[in-house]
């Protein structure tokens, strides 16, 4: 698999998106550190993270992805290997998106990261409190200081996506280069719908979450029995509940043919369907092993004409 370019750059990168959302929740400084390392060393280079992560754990205030990326970066040495994006809108504290509140927040996410820049920042969701117009400028000015490289969106509906990045054209502004979407085998419809003509129309990078659907597409759930007991099985119980467990099943089947397990086949197909790179995280080195192999997976196209039929209802 061809590896995409980073937007607004030349640069290429390795089509898996590190999710950060676990680092100082389910993985502590060490753990992130092996996470991290392991990512490197197989080729990965780009890291997505929030400056709200982990604020809904308990005793968190958010922040402690990205201090725990930003000490990575500073005690190995290696900014300029890693690609960081991170997000803006969801911080207790520095919710929105206001001018204001964005210049202060990027400062101190540019604080824990311990850098002075990122390659990719977002807002982490629409603020319809805010004219896009007031929107746009804002998020020029974020690129035009030099803080960020480029910028995205993620969570907009489709009409004010649309609006932002006509009246950035418009302006001669920053545009928009890049989406952050919910897209898996199950959680189709909004983003084929919606969202994919635009990608097309705008030529936008698309970095999707949750690849895995929060545990439920690796695999593991395949019986009712396998929801107890699990702390995420509520989140991944959802899907079982909307018929996901036939799509399990698809999964299943095509990963054995591949001899891979289910997850990469899951990130395989996300790829197929063209997206630039899916976000996946791991707590622990040896998780990212199927996520990695999901970039030299080649599936054919009865592969993925199978997936598409089990996972039509979603």
């Amino acid at each position: 698999m061809s590896h995409p370019t980073f937007p607004g750059t030349d640069r290429t990168f390795l089509p898996v998106n590190l999710g950060g959302n676990p680092f100082g929740w389910t993985a502590d400084v060490e753990a992130s550190f092996a996470v991290l390392d392991a990512f490197l060393a197989a080729g990965g280079s780009f890291v997505d993270t929030a400056d709200m992560y982990s604020a809904w754990a308990e005793g968190h205030e958010g922040g402690e992805s990205e201090r725990i990326i930003g000490r990575w970066m500073a005690e190995r040495g290696n900014r300029d290997e890693v690609l960081v994006a991170t997000k803006v809108g969801k911080m207790p504290g520095r919710e929105g998106l206001e001018r204001d509140t964005v210049m202060t927040a990027l400062d101190e996410s540019l604080d824990r990261l311990e850098t002075d820049h990122v390659d990719l920042y977002y807002a982490h969701t629409d603020d319809d409190s805010v004219d896009i117009a007031e929107q746009v400028a804002t998020f020029d000015e974020v690129v035009r200081s030099g803080r960020a490289r480029t910028i995205g969106l993620s969570n907009y509906a489709p009409d004010r996506l649309r609006a932002f990045l006509e009246t950035a054209a418009e302006q001669g502004a920053s545009v928009p280069t890049a989406i952050q979407p919910r897209y898996s085998l199950v959680s189709r419809a909004d983003y084929e719908r919606d969202l994919a003509p635009l990608v097309a129309e705008f030529g936008l990078a698309v970095f999707s979450y949750p690849a895995l659907a929060s545990g439920f597409l690796t695999g593991k759930y395949r019986t009712e029995e396998d929801f107890a007991g699990n702390a995420r099985g509520g989140a991944a119980r959802r899907y079982a509940d909307a018929g996901g467990l036939a799509v399990v099943d698809v999964l299943v089947e095509v990963a054995q043919r591949h001899d891979v397990q289910p997850a990469t086949v899951a990130l395989g197909w996300v790829l197929a369907k063209g997206i630039t790179a899916p976000i996946a995280s791991a707590s622990r080195p040896e998780q990212l092993e199927p996520l990695l192999a999901a970039t030299s997976l080649q599936l054919t196209e009865a592969d993925v004409r199978e997936l598409d039929e089990a996972s039509s209802s979603f």
